[in-house]
This record gives C-alpha cells, sequence and structure tokens, in this order.
C-alpha cells in the first residue's frame, strides 16, 4: 500500500489512520500536506463528533520519512507544524491511539490531540537532538505543557525512548490499556464523548488550551444553542439528552 491517511466514520467517531507500514507509519511531505484538508473535511461533518488518530498495524508513527528531511527540511518541518497546529484546532475532542512507536513527527501529532491512549509496551520519543534539528517552539511549548519543562528538557535534550509507565506518571499518556484491549476501550470512551455536549467540549477545549477571552461568546452560546436546557430537561425527565448544537 502506498503512504497515505485513511479515514472512516462510525456512531459519531472519525478515525484516522496513518498508513506507512514500510517506514513504521512514518509521515512522507505528502502526507503532512493532507492531514489539514483532511481534518476541516471532517470537522465540517455534522455526523462527527470525536476524532481518534492511529496507526495501522502495530505501530502508531516513527516521526517524518528521513528521506523528505534530506531533501528539504525546512519544508517538511513546516508541513509537520502545519498539520500538528491543525490538529490541535481541531474544535472537537480528539484522542490518538498508540501502539508500538511513537516517536519524533508521530509524538509531535500525539502531543496535538487531546487525550492519548496507549497500549502496553509502547514508547515514546521525541528525536531532534539525534538529527540535529530544532524542535518547533510551538511543539516544544505544546510538549512542556503536556510533562512539564523537566520531562520535555529530558526527552528533547537526549532523544531516550521512555516506556509507558513513565508517559503515564509524566501526563503524556492519559490511559495504559493492556494488548488486546486498546481498539475496545477507544471506541466505547469516543462513543461516550460523541453522547455529551459538544458545546461544552468546544468550550472546555479552548479554556484549557489557554484561550480564556471568550466568556462572553460562550455564554451567549449556551444562553441561545439549546443544550443547556435539554441537558437539564433530560436529566428531570431522566432520559438520554439530544444535543443539537454544532460549531
Amino acid at each position: 500500500m502506498e503512504p497515505q491517511l485513511s479515514h472512516r466514520v462510525d456512531d459519531g467517531v472519525a478515525t484516522v489512520v496513518i498508513h506507512h507500514p514500510a517506514k513504521r507509519n512514518a509521515m512522507t511531505t505528502a502526507m503532512w500536506r493532507a492531514l489539514p484538508p483532511l481534518l476541516d473535511a471532517l470537522n465540517g461533518r455534522r455526523d462527527v463528533h470525536a476524532l481518534v488518530l492511529t496507526g495501522a498495524g502495530d505501530t502508531f508513527c516513527a516521526g517524518a520519512d528521513i528521506s523528505t528531511l534530506r531533501r528539504s527540511p525546512q519544508e517538511a518541518q513546516s508541513l509537520a507544524v502545519l498539520a500538528e497546529e491543525a490538529l490541535a484546532a481541531f474544535p472537537k475532542p480528539t484522542l490518538a491511539a498508540v501502539r508500538g512507536h511513537c516517536v519524533g513527527g508521530g509524538a509531535q501529532l500525539a502531543a496535538a490531540c487531546d487525550l492519548r491512549f496507549a497500549q502496553e509496551g509502547a514508547l515514546f520519543g521525541v528525536t531532534p537532538a539525534k538529527l540535529g534539528i530544532v524542535y518547533p517552539a510551538s511543539s516544544t511549548r505544546r510538549l512542556t505543557s503536556l510533562v512539564g519543562p523537566s520531562t520535555a528538557k529530558y526527552l528533547l535534550f537526549s532523544g531516550e525512548l521512555i516506556d509507558t509507565r513513565r508517559a503515564l506518571r509524566t501526563g503524556l499518556v492519559d490511559e495504559v490499556l493492556p494488548e488486546g484491549e486498546l481498539d475496545e476501550r477507544v471506541r466505547d470512551f469516543t462513543r461516550t464523548l460523541a453522547t455529551r455536549s459538544l458545546l461544552t467540549q468546544a468550550a472546555a477545549k479552548e479554556f484549557a488550551d489557554g484561550r480564556t477571552d471568550r466568556d462572553a461568546h460562550w455564554a451567549a452560546q449556551a444562553l441561545g444553542g439549546g443544550d443547556t436546557a435539554e441537558g437539564v430537561a433530560a436529566f428531570l425527565e431522566r432520559r438520554r439528552p439530544r444535543f443539537t448544537w454544532t460549531p
């Protein structure tokens, strides 16, 4: 199979899969370039309420395809940052489902997701120091906000890989699942997310990511969007709410 990004939508959840098995799902220039428009298209679908990013087979993503770095390292890094920022800006909940190696650009993408669930045995690393690359400022800040300055420096200075126990302890991942249980847990959790208020999630995502200047905007959305009234009514009537707000 040619290197590519595929996607499917089931039960309100879009799943984007990184396919490049010959190189542990390393991202080519074309794949970096394809991710932002794919995310735009999925965001525009009313039947998409959450998004999962994962890799084909037994690995998540081994980073950027080194052959693209040899040809044009500046272009490859620029495209990687644009893809990362597009993923971070996706207004609906995002989750990275990680198996195997999540390294370099793969860790960059995983860090741009809201949440990260990993299978036991996964390995994480941020490896620009092995290649003499300056890691982008935005990516460094995002990593630091997840794991703190000390662990971010450990990863960036050394390029060493860490296991799921350390990744969980430092906040790089949110849950670690035994082998064979990752898909089911991700499916059940994201289906739950898809039933919750997207209004609440979108506002919380902005606030948690540091944008705190839109209180009035979100108050107006809550007043006019109908989700609050529906949520209260559903609670009092002991039924499942039918939230309808979309960005």
